[in-house]
């Protein structure tokens, strides 16, 4: 098991627990005492991920140039996938491959370098391990002139062929000569058995350029299930639904508990992998450039491609809570005043410590509140130990076979 799986379970095992510290918030009218733990922020976290898609999005469609977007899908033959499960460094080179591939393209077609946005996804609806790349492409790109252009065209039949070779290539490229021997029959399979490449799709968007781009990069992050899909948990099976991309119904699987966590933890990437990457105009070292120019150029043309410049900031916990249409966290539903911040607790080389005290009541308050927790973490270690102990002491009698 990879180490960062062990890690990031951990996390999402603590996650919203006091005991890993939280903010204290004291209502001016009736005191009513609120604890707002903290979360994980891991990227096994169903929760965390969520709200993290959300905000993402938001602020990607106000961030990227307001003009039509594809969303582009690269896929692989259902052949592949248990190689890029084995090999998961080829995840990285699969993602540029894609873009380079989108790129190409539109230098040679239309003489202009897009916008691309890439994400991996290496699910599929039934938790599987399906590897494969959504991107969000501008319509169109920046000339050498510094100039927009349109071109509102993606060939994805022509395109199939193109990355079905380069995938191909890509698996031999990076791999040992003993690993291409015992793959080389899984590669002459998928080459065989499609004709017509591997499946990339790039439907047209409809509606506002803003809901295209925030829809598309919900889909681009969201995780690799959410709880509302999680239909029933006996104690040992867990019961899921999922969309079948065959007849587009919706149908339920029933799997194991061990067989569903082994399915869920394979889709934690590796440390420090980058399941977003950004490529041509939106990449790191084209991007303020690339805005400099058409910034320049639409005050000549009176084409508006970008936006007034304005300062990009996350929302707080409290305004996502009330943008999803939810109360505000911060009125006390039972006077209608509103919380003050008092303090907060944060965990620092496994103690509790007080990192922010308004007051000698809020600090009074807590230190009781340490006290409690610790004391509670103590019974709860002790009662694990018996319970352990009990089970290395307990005699086992084995028949005696003759």
């Amino acid at each position: 098991m990879r180490p960062i799986v062990i890690k990031e379970v951990e996390k999402f095992k603590d996650c919203g627990n006091l005991k890993k510290g939280f903010k204290l918030l004291v209502c001016e009218g009736c005191h009513d005492v609120r604890k707002v733990p903290f979360r994980c922020k891991g990227r096994f976290c169903t929760t965390c991920s969520i709200g993290e898609s959300e905000e993402w999005s938001r602020l990607l469609a106000e961030d990227v140039l307001q003009v039509n977007h594809r969303h582009v899908i690269f896929t692989i033959d259902e052949g592949l996938r248990d190689v890029f499960l084995l090999h998961r460094h080829l995840l990285k080179p699969l993602m540029d491959e894609a873009a380079r591939l989108i790129k190409n393209f539109f230098q040679k077609k239309a003489k202009v370098t897009p916008g691309i946005i890439a994400g991996l996804h290496t699910f599929g609806s039934q938790l599987n391990f399906n590897p494969h790349v959504h991107m969000l492409v501008s319509m169109g790109g920046i000339t050498r002139k510094g100039e927009w252009k349109s071109y509102d065209f993606i060939p994805f039949k022509m395109l199939r062929k193109q990355w079905q070779t380069v995938v191909l290539k890509l698996i031999r490229k990076h791999l040992t000569a003993k690993e291409k021997e015992n793959v080389q029959p899984l590669l002459q399979k998928a080459y065989l058995q499609n004709g017509e490449g591997f499946y990339v799709h790039a439907p047209r968007q409809r509606g506002h350029v803003k809901e295209q781009l925030r829809y598309i990069g919900r889909y681009i992050r969201r995780p690799a299930i959410g709880l509302n899909r999680i239909e029933d948990y006996d104690g040992h099976n867990v019961t899921f639904t999922y969309k079948d991309k065959r007849d587009n119904q919706e149908k339920r699987l029933t799997l194991t508990v061990e067989a569903f966590i082994a399915r869920l933890i394979r889709h934690i990437p590796d440390e420090q992998f980058k399941t977003i990457r950004h490529y041509g105009m939106y990449s790191r070292k084209n991007k303020k450039l690339s805005k400099k120019l058409l910034m320049a150029w639409q005050k000549v043309t009176k084409r508006w491609v970008i936006k007034v410049n304005k300062v990009l900031r996350r929302r707080t916990w409290r305004e996502r809570t009330i943008a999803t249409g939810n109360k505000d966290p911060h009125i006390c539903p039972k006077c209608g005043n509103y919380y003050e911040y008092k303090g907060e607790v944060c965990l620092e080389e496994g103690r509790l410590v007080i990192k922010v005290a308004l007051g000698r009541t809020a600090r009074e308050y807590l230190e009781e509140e340490i006290r409690y927790l610790n004391q509670k973490t103590t019974q709860i270690g002790q009662k694990e130990n018996r319970a352990k102990n009990k089970q290395k002491n307990r005699t086992v009698f084995l028949p005696i076979v003759s």
